[in-house]
């Protein structure tokens, strides 16, 4: 399947009932050398838009949109496996977590802040163009063995981390929905790499990392942690407990690649 090189060959669906944000957006995006845009109003408007959407398809959506918001256009699309995959941007002046969380948990390229210039657009752009378009880097020979073991309570999260794992080429992939599950998956699985959510039940990613560091046989292994937690205070617990690296949500594929890259040359 041919994937996007650059920002032209993307084509947007951006969803805004604001008629004058919708203007000023297309032609940041215009200005971007996007061509093919496609404005509509609603969620169930963006929907029918995406509809035979092409795999160099990106949503860039309002949060508070007349029928849904944007936090559920994202849920709906995550629930169709023929938009799963579909790389979403929310923008939004919207700053609680506990509003932004559906979003940062559904493997959404980006949330940018209103008021965004053209810059903050256009990193978010290249981060969608970043999620679709295969590594070069990468040793396929290495990659081709590596265990990977993802960890999270969110199942559009696991299949998003699942996506670029198996776009990267890596085929040997374990999921567990929280540190407990990983901990007995651990216990009969060797593994060459963790990829950890830090909020979870049972068992948070902290403690999971504790876990793996002082009582696990494979104490060594590299843990990515992927979060959206945001409070330093818990962060910094996370660092001591011994994590190799820190992602945030949203992240960008990019990010993934390049902690992974890191990770197998250490």
């Amino acid at each position: 399947m041919a994937l996007t090189t650059s920002l032209a060959d993307l084509s947007v669906v951006l969803v805004e009932p604001s008629h004058m944000q919708a203007v000023l957006v297309r032609r940041m995006l215009e200005h971007q050398g996007v061509g093919r845009i496609t404005a509509v109003e609603t969620a169930a408007a963006a929907l029918a838009a995406l509809k035979g959407a092409t795999p160099q398809t990106v949503v860039i959506s309002s949060l508070y949109l007349p029928d849904l918001a944007g936090t559920e256009l994202v849920t709906a699309m995550r629930a169709e496996p023929a938009l799963e995959f579909v790389p979403f941007i929310l923008v939004s002046s919207e700053t609680r977590p506990q509003v932004l969380e559906p979003v940062r948990q559904s493997g959404a390229c980006s949330i940018v802040t209103k008021p965004f210039n053209e810059q903050q657009l256009s990193r978010a752009l290249y981060a969608a163009a970043d999620y679709l378009n295969p590594p070069e880097d990468l040793d396929a020979a290495d990659i081709e063995s590596l265990r990977v073991l993802v960890v999270d309570d969110s199942l559009a999260s696991r299949r998003h981390l699942r996506r670029l794992l198996e776009e990267l080429g890596i085929d040997h992939i374990i999921e567990a929905e929280n540190g407990k599950q990983a901990v007995a998956l651990l216990e009969s699985a060797m593994v060459d790499l963790v990829i950890t959510d830090y909020n979870m039940p049972e068992m948070d990613g902290r403690e999971l990392t504790e876990y793996i560091r002082t009582q696990s046989w494979q104490a060594e292994v590299p843990v990515l942690m992927v979060t959206s937690e945001q409070n330093m205070g818990r962060l910094a617990a996370v660092e001591r407990a011994g994590v190799s690296a820190i992602c945030d949500k949203p992240f960008e594929a990019g990010s993934i690649r390049r902690l992974i890259s890191d990770s197998l040359r250490r």
